[in-house]
């Protein structure tokens, strides 16, 4: 099983005519996902390599079948690209766009839970999401995945993302589904969501999480897993050596006073049963070590 997505998704790529768009939306095709249309109101009735081009997300989905979106539309037209989509019945919205302004994810993200709450979010400024062999929807690279779990992998930061599937793909430990929630202040979908997921995953027998410095979500996810997780999980925080105030890459991923420090989240997942890798590198090590244990 996959969480999110599987080999029946049909996704519809909002942005399929830009460049962006085009060159994941046409990867991810060749990867084998099922990317069945395009968005774009000046060019409906054209193709891209095959693909269909709709005026609206509601003419593709109805054309298709649709039920996932992938959004590539500049950070200004997020909003209204999000709304149109889950408007139009679109049951899983990925948005890729970085610098997305706080006060629209605030309002689609609100206005989703209001008017939506079957329609799940993830993003915006994230990688996507991938369960190899099945479906790869967003930025993640397919070479570097392998299929036949029984690891799931949830992560704010995008890069340290492709190197956990990496090392693991390395290891020959193959993953159930890769999840990249993003580092903004209003992501769409959160580590419980995924983690629960997870938890009720038979394919997933163990977890991945990496974390970064800022907000509570890490807190937030420890006492989850320690009330709520069976399946072992391995962790990672980002940031450790950031001095407070600074923001460190991501929007999300800023330290107010001393709620936010790498310390405290360490402390709260340790304190929940994790396994916390002191670096990125050893992310896979750690996790090679609980999967030959299960």
């Amino acid at each position: 099983m996959s969480i999110f997505v599987d080999e029946h998704t049909k996704v519809v790529y909002q942005g399929l005519t830009g460049s962006q768009g085009r060159f994941h939306g046409m990867r991810n095709r060749a990867y084998g996902t099922q990317v069945v249309a395009g968005t774009n109101p000046k060019k409906a009735g054209t193709d891209v390599d095959g693909v269909p081009i709709f005026a609206t997300v509601a003419d593709a989905r109805d054309a298709t079948g649709a039920n996932a979106s992938c959004i590539f539309i500049p950070a200004p037209g997020v909003k209204d690209a999000v709304l149109e989509a889950a408007e139009a019945g679109i049951e899983f919205i990925v948005v890729i766009t970085e610098g997305v302004p706080a006060h629209d994810e605030a309002y689609f993200y609100n206005d989703l839970k209001r008017r939506f709450p079957g329609t799940q979010l993830l993003g915006p400024n994230c990688p996507g999401i991938i369960s190899p062999g099945k479906c790869n929807i967003g930025i993640t690279p397919g070479e570097i995945a392998l299929a036949g779990g029984p690891v799931g992998i949830v992560s704010r930061s995008g890069t340290l993302t492709y190197q956990a599937l990496h090392e693991l793909t390395q290891q020959g430990i193959g993953q159930t589904t890769c999840v990249g929630i993003g580092g903004d202040p209003v992501p769409g979908t959160t580590f419980i969501d995924c983690l629960s997921r997870f938890e009720a995953d038979p394919e997933t027998k163990a977890v991945i999480m990496i974390g970064e410095i800022g907000g509570s979500a890490e807190e937030e996810a420890a006492a989850y897993i320690a009330a709520e997780m069976t399946k072992p999980v391995v962790a990672y925080i980002a940031g450790v050596t950031a001095p407070p105030g600074k923001k460190m890459g991501h929007a999300g991923a800023i330290i107010s006073g001393s709620k936010g420090t790498a310390a405290a989240k360490i402390e709260a997942l340790e304190g929940a049963g994790c396994r916390v890798a002191a670096n990125p590198t050893e992310i896979g090590a750690l996790m090679a070590e609980v999967v030959r244990s299960l």
